[in-house]
């Protein structure tokens, strides 16, 4: 399975995290493994629920859950926000 590796920054918190995703799960799994992940580096501190939401870094917009990382062109280096 092909993986890219993200910085996922996390506001709340004030930090940055590298995570390692699949090319070809849709964004749903996705998220989930980030927020478990995230979860889980910053013992605890942050906390999902069913509104948390990655968007692109960049210019803000809310990454679409229902597509692919590949389909949406998120590549190795790319910068997500958690909120």
């Amino acid at each position: 399975m092909d993986k890219v590796l993200i910085e996922v920054f996390v506001p709340v918190l004030a930090r940055s995290f590298d995570i390692f995703v699949p090319l070809q799960s849709p964004m749903s799994e996705v998220l989930e493994l980030i927020k478990k992940a995230v979860i889980e580096l910053s013992d605890g501190r942050f906390r999902a629920n069913e509104s948390t939401v990655l968007c692109h870094r960049d210019d803000g917009t809310i990454i679409n859950v229902n597509l692919s990382v590949y389909e949406l062109g998120i590549l190795n280096g790319s910068k997500l926000i958690l909120i």
